[in-house]
């Protein structure tokens, strides 16, 4: 059988937009830093308003999926490569990351102090509100966003039997031949550069949050030398899961990271304000339901939408930007699954898991500010978010051990997201490689260093702010590659069941996949 051959084109070329990237941040980061924003600024406030309409066409067009006659579509033949426990937890490790920690405990406390809709801060509506927000920017929206791109790239590559697992395979059914060539490398290049940035903001986030545990912890101060060390034992971490592949190296580190957040918020949650957590949670989840329509169009022009600028665009942009590396490596885990089945546990598990998270931590901290007990807002407002997110770790119930729990579980997160993006990126820079094959190690081993040195050049070179904006700068132009897929998908569908399926007669028509791969 011959081995999986290197896509030398996409290879070079990422790696040339990679070191475009990296030498003027690195080089003049203030400078870079003020052009990228002004770009960033201007697609905000010019484009907002394509950001609110895309993210709410999206939720809504994959309703019209799940509820339709494509429903049982099955994305490739057989049963489903994992356990559905499995698949979740991969799905979610690598989508979210250790992000989901980070903001979930402390997301709150902006929202309080400078809340949506002129509310006045710290007020008691404001903690309302403040309490809902995250499971907004968090729930059903963002894990749509993620899971549109999952569906064409999933159904060309296990169901049309595109020879690559790539944003331009899935754009085929509209640009045709011309997916083979340039215009098609630039699509998966472009790819590449949006993944590098959003993983580059995870290890910028993550890192100095850990280091300053390990600092509170062992009692020693934070210096490079300390996030140094995490960063070697961090990498070497998912280097060895991306050495060991995708069942045995992301699966395994994916399932032991879902048990440990399980068995730590169960903790949080039982010997913490369970009370308070339930009716916070409770009260959140009727406000959003109430609202959700508001939240999803207001755009508070007459009060210059500072929150919406500075919130909801940049998240829905955020997760656009990263949606496209999901998208690829979920469409690799889901095959032998429906259309339904993809829509329903992406959005619906997904935005669970993040509500749970928001919920335990988030709503402790808010506890701890409404009864005095951690000044949050204040630490948050003199010191940073990483002492304000420890002080709350600290002051819950034996509160030094799950402030280690907290940041191994943390470290696990990170590991996985840039373990997957690893594995994805080596995926997309491999030639004809096969569903149940796993790029080369060296391949995803090399990308897995990449990222690390990536990350650590922007993080020391005070870049890591101009990266993340560079992400939302990504974000725009998949605006309409996503289209492009879309249209792409639905194309294919109508031509492969004409008359839609019903359960249990989901099998793709093997003469037209066939035809198709004949055409590569």
């Amino acid at each position: 059988m011959d081995k999986p051959q290197l896509d030398k084109r996409i290879f070079w070329g990422a790696i040339f937009v990679i070191c475009l990237l990296v030498a003027p941040l690195a080089l003049g980061p203030e400078q870079g830093l003020a052009i990228l924003n002004g770009v960033r600024g201007f697609l905000t406030e010019e484009f907002g308003w394509l950001y609110m309409l895309f993210t709410v066409a999206i939720f809504g067009f994959l309703i019209w999926l799940a509820t339709g006659k494509y429903a049982h579509v099955k994305l490739g033949e057989g049963d489903p490569e994992f356990s559905t426990p499995s698949w979740i937890a991969m799905m979610f490790t690598g989508g979210i990351g250790g992000g989901i920690m980070y903001w979930g405990a402390i997301e709150w406390a902006f929202y309080y102090t400078a809340p949506p809709f002129g509310l006045e801060p710290k007020t008691a509506e404001a903690a309302h509100w403040a309490a809902t927000y995250g499971l907004f920017h968090w729930g059903f929206t963002a894990w749509a966003i993620f899971c549109l791109p999952v569906l064409p790239i999933a159904y060309a590559y296990h169901v049309r039997k595109q020879p690559t697992l790539s944003l331009s395979g899935a754009c085929k059914g509209v640009i045709g031949k011309y997916a083979n060539g340039w215009i098609g490398k630039v699509i998966d290049i472009f790819f590449i550069f949006g993944l590098i940035g959003g993983a580059g903001t995870s290890l910028g986030l993550e890192v100095p949050m850990i280091s300053q545990g390990v600092s509170e912890l062992l009692g020693i101060p934070r210096s490079v030398t300390l996030d140094a060390i995490i960063i070697v034992i961090w990498t070497g971490l998912f280097g060895v899961s991306a050495f060991l592949g995708l069942k045995k190296g992301i699966k395994l580190l994916a399932d032991v990271n879902m048990y440990l957040a399980l068995i730590l918020g169960a903790f949080v949650f039982i010997f913490g304000a369970t009370v308070f957590i339930l009716t916070t949670f409770t009260n959140s989840v009727g406000l959003l339901l109430q609202n959700f329509v508001k939240m999803s169009f207001h755009m508070d022009f007459t009060k210059g939408w500072e929150f919406t600028q500075t919130w909801t665009i940049f998240y829905w942009a955020w997760w656009i930007a990263y949606a496209a590396f999901v998208g690829l490596f979920t469409a690799r885990i889901s095959r032998g699954r429906t259309i339904r089945g993809v829509i329903a546990g992406m959005v619906i598990a997904g935005s669970l898991g993040c509500w749970i998270v928001f919920s335990i931590f988030g709503n402790t901290g808010l506890y701890f500010e409404l009864n005095d007990i951690v000044p949050v807002t204040e630490i948050l407002a003199k010191q940073d978010a990483y002492t304000a997110i420890i002080s709350i770790v600290q002051a819950m119930p034996l509160g030094n051990i799950v402030l280690v729990g907290f940041l191994i579980l943390m470290m696990i997160f990170l590991a996985t997201t840039l373990d997957s993006s690893a594995f994805t990126l080596a995926f997309v820079a491999t030639k004809e490689i096969k569903s149940e094959e796993d790029p080369p190690r060296w391949h995803r081993i090399f990308w897995a260093f990449i990222l690390a040195a990536v990350s650590l050049v922007l993080l020391y070179s005070g870049g890591l702010g101009a990266l993340q904006t560079l992400s939302v700068i990504t974000s725009f132009p998949l605006i309409f590659i996503f289209i492009i897929m879309i249209i792409s998908f639905m194309k294919w569908l109508r031509e492969d069941y004409p008359e839609g399926v019903t359960k249990g007669h989901s099998s793709f028509k093997t003469k037209q996949s066939e035809a198709d791969s004949r055409d590569q």
